[in-house]
């Protein structure tokens, strides 16, 4: 999928140093960044969810 986003000057500035510094171009280091917030919401939820399961271990075995 290809998505075009409008950033302020200061971030295209901020993203285009990181993208040097980092030696990659701006459109690799943004799709990164893309990639890195999903993976973490997803791991963020799987772990919520594995604890919210475990603590009610029992209520969810008497409603069964």
């Amino acid at each position: 999928m290809k998505l075009s986003l409008e950033i302020s000057d200061e971030q295209a500035s901020r993203l285009r140093e990181a993208a040097e510094r980092l030696g990659v171009g701006v459109e690799q280091l943004a799709q990164a960044a893309v990639v890195d917030l999903t993976n973490q919401q997803a791991a963020d939820f799987e772990a919520a969810s594995d604890r919210v399961l475990e603590k009610n271990q029992e209520l969810y075995r008497r409603l069964a």
